[in-house]
């Protein structure tokens, strides 16, 4: 039998059960269809879970664990694949996570904060800091590498996800952070956008009203084969939408807030300018206007 890409299991616990799956599916002479006969799951599905891409639910580890035989190994780990994977993130996240990892698109709408997938170190550490000021920093730390980890979905410029951005101005302004690591922070988003690897928007101080001017965040993301998502969040919650009356609703509104924010080129250089006035010590309380239309 031809055997797949070798899988480095010594990266982390998804992978290693991943790899513990592949060996055993192989060692039964199993190919994957012959695995998920019978389960509610395809064989992609299982192939992503191989891989460390996706977690094992425990339905589908029951399955497995019949089919070859293995004595309840799979169910029993598919807890510790879960803690390991969602370490450092918030609960009410989880979901979420797991899809932005297997996601084709994302498509973002980030009015207070940069997302999460693009921020820098100390931009993490002020945002726990001002949340948990008293958080001693080894708890802190967990979180902050845990989101830092994320951001490797973005480091191959030839990999998923394909990522739109749209971010309010006044962000761009807004002083988390001294002047010289908030141009660090802007140069981030602004290396990526030159890359190609993400499609910035900005939408201007003046826009006037639009979808999202009472709303908070929101991601919508895309699958090879799975409905769309929704993720919104606010402070201390999250809720995960997959209802797709709800789902075409959130499309609509975003589409109509892509509409009233500023092309990707003039955005890049609304941020690049940005970067470059916080290098040269300049943070002005207003909001620039030269680059708006």
């Amino acid at each position: 039998m031809s055997k797949g890409r070798e899988i480095d299991g010594s990266t982390g616990v998804s992978e290693f059960y991943g790899k513990e799956l592949r060996y055993k599916r192989e060692a039964a002479g199993l190919t994957l269809e012959q695995v998920v006969e019978g389960s509610f799951y395809g064989i992609s599905y299982l192939s992503e879970i191989e891989r460390g891409k996706r977690r094992m639910p425990e339905d589908l580890a029951r399955h497995v664990d019949r089919l070859m035989e293995t004595d309840g190994l799979f169910e029993r780990r598919c807890d510790d694949v879960r803690r390991a994977r969602t370490r450092g993130h918030a609960k009410f996240f989880e979901r979420a996570l797991e899809a932005e990892r297997r996601a084709e698109t994302i498509e973002e709408w980030c009015p207070t904060v940069f997302p999460g997938l693009l921020q820098t170190e100390p931009y993490i550490r002020a945002l726990f800091r001002a949340e948990r000021p008293l958080e001693p920093r080894e708890k802190t730390d967990v979180k902050v590498n845990a989101r830092l980890a994320r951001a490797t979905l973005l480091e191959d410029d030839h990999a998923k996800p394909e990522y739109w951005l749209i971010l309010h101005e006044s962000l761009l302004r807004t002083p988390v952070l001294p002047p010289r690591q908030l141009a660090e922070q802007l140069d981030r988003v602004a290396s990526l956008g030159r890359r190609q690897r993400i499609f910035p928007q900005v939408v201007p101080w003046n826009a006037g009203a639009h979808p999202f001017v009472t709303g908070g965040s929101a991601k919508i993301m895309t699958f090879a084969d799975e409905p769309p998502l929704v993720y919104t969040e606010s402070l201390h919650t999250g809720c995960t939408i997959d209802d797709p009356g709800l789902v075409k609703q959130y499309r609509r509104s975003y589409d109509l807030l892509r509409a009233a924010a500023l092309p990707p080129e003039a955005s890049l250089a609304m941020i690049e300018a940005a970067a470059e006035d916080c290098r040269n010590g300049e943070q002005p309380d207003g909001l620039e206007r030269r680059y708006l239309a």
